[in-house]
């Protein structure tokens, strides 16, 4: 007997001349959706989701996209959250436990992402119970297929300090991808993503997790910590310049001296006269 086994269509890691990035999540990508939710809930109907799922998706862009799968999903999945979400986590491919970026293929998964974000804290879409440790474990479990950058950023807007106290629990998790969550879900200013107004105006929020990854053994997960304080930088730069000072006379490393010149490199291009100090003090060191 063959084994069944999810997969996810081929894609290039980077974008493609030509290659508009919504057609990543074409009509291929909709069937292998439907195939490995197929391959662990046999009552899923397969054809109808994917007529559904492929009507009036021309139009649209790749986050539109997502939108629109997921909530196709919701219409042919079980009613209540919990049940779909673990259908949806049963489909998923294999974890990915090496520090590496996620190519385009990847993005495969923005429906789920979407699914979570938008079903996964109300508790009229889980028979009147709160799913929100469920939405965590999903958004755990993504994380190491994709990433859940963007779907734990309506968490963060919606039950910020509930979301916060997660987050500290998985800045020790053996998963480079999950600790980069921490810092990267966080990102006042993710491109793509949300904004976080309340994290805009008082970054001291997450200085704390950013304080706690600086020396990550990842340059995958230190690199998204430089460009959380690189958003930071655009609102408040007096904040990331006294924290990069600190920094530096705390220690000498070369991977937080790395980290420091990369996070101030647009202020310091603009010619700033305190990033410009503290960049040369990262090569001094």
């Amino acid at each position: 007997m063959t084994l069944r086994l999810p997969k996810i269509p081929t894609a290039p890691r980077s974008i493609q001349k030509g290659r508009p990035l919504k057609d990543l999540l074409n009509q291929e990508a909709i069937e292998c959706l439907a195939q490995n939710i197929l391959y662990v809930h046999e009552d899923f109907e397969a054809k109808s989701f994917c007529e559904s799922a492929l009507t009036g998706i021309e139009s649209l862009g790749l986050m539109q996209r997502g939108q629109h799968i997921a909530k196709i999903l919701h219409q042919f999945l079980p009613q209540s959250y919990s049940e779909a979400i673990t259908i949806i986590t049963a489909s998923f491919t294999p974890a990915k436990t090496e520090a590496e970026e996620f190519g385009l293929a990847e993005f495969f998964y923005l429906p789920h992402s979407f699914f979570i974000s938008e079903y996964g804290q109300d508790k009229k879409y889980n028979d009147g119970k709160d799913p929100f440790e469920t939405s965590m474990e999903a958004l755990h479990s993504l994380t190491t297929r994709f990433t859940s950058e963007f779907a734990i950023r309506t968490f963060l807007i919606r039950q910020q300090e509930h979301t916060l106290s997660q987050i500290s629990v998985w800045l020790n998790d053996p998963n480079p991808h999950v600790r980069r969550l921490c810092s990267e879900g966080t990102r006042p200013r993710l491109p793509w993503g949300k904004r976080i107004p309340s994290f805009i105006s008082n970054p001291q929020t997450t200085l704390h997790i950013l304080e706690a990854l600086k020396s990550d053994n990842s340059l995958y997960v230190r690199r998204s910590v430089a460009n959380h304080l690189g958003d930071i930088a655009k609102d408040h730069p007096e904040v990331v310049f006294a924290t990069c000072e600190r920094w530096l006379q705390d220690s000498k490393s070369k991977d937080l001296q790395w980290l420091i010149r990369h996070a101030i490199r647009y202020p310091a291009k603009k010619g700033d006269a305190r990033a410009l100090k503290i960049r040369a003090a990262t090569k001094d060191g």
